[in-house]
């Protein structure tokens, strides 16, 4: 079954609250793990709040495209649920 973007940002929006971790491709067998909350969704993004301490910047935006093509992966932590 082909997945959209209206159908990833369906799930996402089941998810808000939640805690999720996010793998982000960011060139040649290099990734970067960012752990936070996911707060709010747009028509073309998503906001995750960061865990404080962990990085330089609070919030960080994606796109449903970025999950669509791969570029990023979304794990919902169950471990560390609100």
């Amino acid at each position: 079954m082909p997945v959209t973007l209206s159908v990833i940002k369906h799930k996402m929006d089941d998810h808000i609250g939640q805690h999720v971790l996010v793998t982000s491709q960011i060139g040649r067998r290099k990734t970067t793990k960012r752990r936070g909350i996911l707060r709010e969704t747009f028509p073309a993004v998503f906001v995750v709040e960061l865990d404080p301490g962990n990085a330089n910047f609070e919030r960080v935006s994606y796109s449903y495209t970025d999950i669509l093509t791969k570029n990023i992966e979304v794990d919902f932590d169950a471990s560390r649920a609100v």
